[in-house]
């Protein structure tokens, strides 16, 4: 039986769990696996060079599954913005009906999309973003832990507390993202109050993720030890694999005074979709989380999908309901 959620009634899904954005990573042919087999992916939106690419990569989901998917558009505040407000009509244009934003003040894009009939989830890393949100009028928020890959926030506040603490707040459906992978994570998230998970790089690691395999076989080989925070200095922190170019970023910023433009040659992010591509994890920066611990192997997506949510079923019906059977017969008479 499909475990049903607040989440998986509102956006018509099957099962609670998604596949958020992921530069490089989040394209037509993971995102059709993942729609396929019951849960929710986004195709992200700048890793197309062009709105006309973005419309195009949309029009590659549509022909590979006619199940609901969304896109992702990640805002974030540079001296060279991409032309958000393009990429924003070819997803209204292309009538893609679920959007995921990310980022930084994103209310025109929320109401514009609003305008015309799009859901919108907004990632947050912080209880008051979740309530900003919110406010927003967004119709789901995504809440991302401590544990996660890319952007946790400044605030270094793992899911066991992040999650339930926005829950006590959040009234329309909430996704847990960081450090998910597994049926456990998808029980425990519920437990805290979520409604839904979200995976990354369990979902960097699957059949139909179009990175390169020996990428795949390294986040299989890493335990939960193997990620770098860089850029606390610049109160910019991100999560990313580590090697030794991470470990070269860590020790340039410990010298203290570090500017962006004394890192710049290691972390422009060419060469982390150079690691994508080639397969050599060493060459450069590249977004990854602490949950490699967790991951022992490389499934399609309906493999993946399909044993959470069995296992999940699994460890609701027995573990946990055979502790209550058991402090049921241990109780006085009972």
């Amino acid at each position: 039986m499909p475990l049903k959620t607040q989440f998986t009634k509102t956006f018509g899904i099957e099962h609670p769990i998604i596949q958020g954005g992921m530069q490089w990573v989040g394209r037509a042919e993971l995102v059709a696996a993942v729609a396929n087999a019951g849960a929710l992916g986004f195709i992200t939106a700048l890793t197309q060079p062009t709105p006309d690419d973005l419309r195009r990569e949309i029009d590659r989901c549509r022909k590979l599954t006619d199940k609901p998917f969304g896109v992702n558009l990640t805002i974030l505040p540079t001296i060279n913005p991409p032309p958000y407000e393009e990429y924003r009509q070819a997803i209204i244009d292309s009538d893609v009906k679920i959007v995921e934003t990310a980022g930084y003040k994103p209310q025109e894009h929320v109401d514009h999309f609003k305008a015309h009939g799009v859901k919108v989830i907004h990632k947050c890393t912080a209880v008051r973003h979740a309530v900003s949100a919110q406010r927003m009028g967004v119709d789901a928020i995504s809440i991302d832990g401590f544990e996660c890959a890319g952007h946790p926030g400044e605030d270094d506040i793992p899911g066991l507390i992040l999650i339930p603490a926005a829950a006590e707040i959040v009234k329309i459906p909430m996704i847990a993202s960081g450090g998910f992978g597994d049926a456990r994570g998808l029980v425990a998230a519920l437990a805290l109050g979520a409604d839904a998970i979200n995976m990354g790089t369990r979902f960097m690691c699957t059949a139909e993720s179009p990175i390169h395999q020996k990428v795949k076989e390294q986040i299989v080989l890493n335990d939960e030890r193997a990620t770098n925070l860089i850029f606390r200095t610049l109160h910019n922190t991100a999560r990313v694999a580590k090697n030794t170019v991470s470990d070269e970023v860590l020790a340039i910023e410990r010298h203290g005074g570090a500017k962006f433009e004394d890192l710049k040659h290691l972390v422009a992010g060419v060469r982390g979709r150079v690691v994508y591509e080639s397969g050599d994890p060493s060459y450069g920066i590249w977004t990854v989380g602490m949950v490699q611990g967790l991951i022992h192997d490389i499934p399609t997506c309906a493999e993946l999908i399909s044993r959470i949510v069995r296992e999940a079923e699994e460890i609701i019906q027995g573990r946990l309901a055979q502790m209550l059977s058991r402090q049921a017969s241990l109780t006085p008479g009972s």
